[in-house]
């Protein structure tokens, strides 16, 4: 049974749209690339062009662009996920697995580091990074293996952890995260521009920042895996104590000195997706609150906390005057403990639909602006005031499956998954909530 015809859900999808278009990479790369006089002189140096993420591929294809006309020595290599590739002639793309990591991210990692080496200070490299890039360069330091990697990566998708808190840990793990790739380009200058997909837009946290300085520690990341009991098999769980007690898996830190030719541009952050979603709501006449673009926190919980908000805004007039649409982004988390797939933006909706009650002026839509939800190739999915009530005449019950983590069975059940395909960008999660 799919989804009633509806122009509400139609607008939603409207809104999505706009947010995952505004953050396209032939829109944002061009007006951050070093200039032409920058670039080296013929016969001093080269341009080499590194990167990884959903969108890397894409950046590089509008870098490509960009210097179409330029005679020098340009060349590179960039890894991105399976599907998300783009044609480039100068620069070689590679698709990997995300988010559990696969030997072509492995050897992929392992040939852009010897890309940069021998480098000199004539030379420009420029890293295009962006989200999805932790999974896609999982170069484990010595004494651990990727089957190591993705064991470890599986336990903290799992954990209930932020992508913060995740990143920490990957950090210290990596032979190329945590400012490692910009160090081994030394002495030539590093411009990485990031398209952020995480709250907050920290750069570290982007890719786990391979190009950028890390303030934590290996203490830190210790105290990580305790908070969240990973339970790391052994004698994995030996070898990941070992690396991080010892110190061995310290990552580049502010002031070293083969960063100090090294510069970060942020391109694209959640906080412009949803104002382009603004803008086409306005543009229909309705009036579009930004709650915030970097909500965190379980992803059951922030949906009920929405759904609170937006019960208050249809039935009160208050803090909003009706009608609206209520705007928000961030990555919130999922503590697997039911036998579903997962997926945050799911299983934040189905706690919204569940918390609105099937209230008759109030439509929903979370999706991933990257068009991966979790595991699964959907972005998402809609609810509507009908949501609920179709759902329990099919049998499902809608408690039920948000306690199994079975948002995407839910909706898929119902026609009202959202599916993009690969979008080639990624500026995090995105949320509707239509108030009539």
């Amino acid at each position: 049974m799919n989804a009633p015809d509806c122009p509400n859900r139609a607008l939603l999808r409207r809104l999505f749209d706009a947010a995952v278009a505004s953050a396209q990479p032939e829109i944002c790369v061009p007006a951050h690339l070093p200039r032409i006089e920058e670039l080296p002189g013929m016969g001093r140096g080269r341009v080499i062009v590194i990167g990884a993420g959903k969108a890397s591929a894409a950046m590089a294809q509008a870098l490509e662009a960009h210097y179409a006309d330029w005679p020098g020595r340009l060349e590179g290599l960039v890894v991105t996920r399976y599907g998300y590739g783009a044609p480039c002639t100068r620069i070689e793309i590679v698709e990997a697995a995300h988010p559990v990591p696969d030997e072509a991210g492995l050897r992929a990692a392992q040939r852009m580091l010897q890309l940069v080496q021998g480098l000199n200070p004539h030379d420009l490299v420029i890293a295009l990074i962006s989200g999805g890039g932790s999974a896609l360069l999982p170069l484990p330091l010595p004494g651990l293996t990727l089957a190591d990697k993705q064991v470890v990566n599986r336990a903290l998708l799992q954990s209930g952890a932020t992508i913060t808190e995740m990143n920490t840990v990957r950090r210290h793990l990596s032979a190329i995260k945590g400012g490692r790739l910009a160090a081994a380009c030394h002495p030539a200058r590093v411009v990485t521009l990031m398209m952020s997909d995480v709250p907050g837009d920290h750069a570290i946290d982007i890719a786990s920042g391979p190009t950028v300085p890390d303030p934590s520690t290996c203490q830190d990341a210790l105290e990580l895996i305790d908070r969240y009991r990973l339970n790391l098999p052994e004698p994995l769980n030996t070898a990941v104590r070992d690396i991080l007690v010892s110190g061995r898996g310290e990552s580049v830190k502010p002031g070293d000195p083969r960063l100090a030719r090294a510069e970060a541009r942020l391109i694209a952050a959640p906080q412009q997706a949803l104002e382009a979603a603004a803008s086409v709501a306005l543009a229909t006449g309705l009036p579009a609150f930004i709650l915030g673009d970097s909500l965190e926190g379980e992803a059951r919980d922030v949906g009920r906390v929405l759904g609170g908000m937006a019960l208050q805004v249809a039935q009160r007039g208050q803090p909003f005057p009706t009608p609206c649409v209520l705007l928000s982004g961030g990555e919130t988390t999922v503590t697997v403990r039911g036998d579903g797939r997962g997926g945050r933006n799911v299983e934040c909706l189905l706690s919204l639909a569940i918390a609105t009650a099937g209230h008759s002026r109030i439509w929903g839509l979370a999706a991933d602006t990257d068009g991966v939800d979790g595991l699964e190739e959907t972005a998402g999915a809609t609810f509507g005031p009908d949501t609920l009530a179709r759902a329990w005449s099919r049998g499902l019950k809608p408690a039920d499956s948000l306690a199994r983590n079975d948002g995407h069975g839910f909706f898929e059940a119902l026609g009202e998954a959202v599916f993009t395909g690969p979008t080639r960008t990624n500026v995090n999660d995105f949320r509707a909530v239509l108030i009539r």
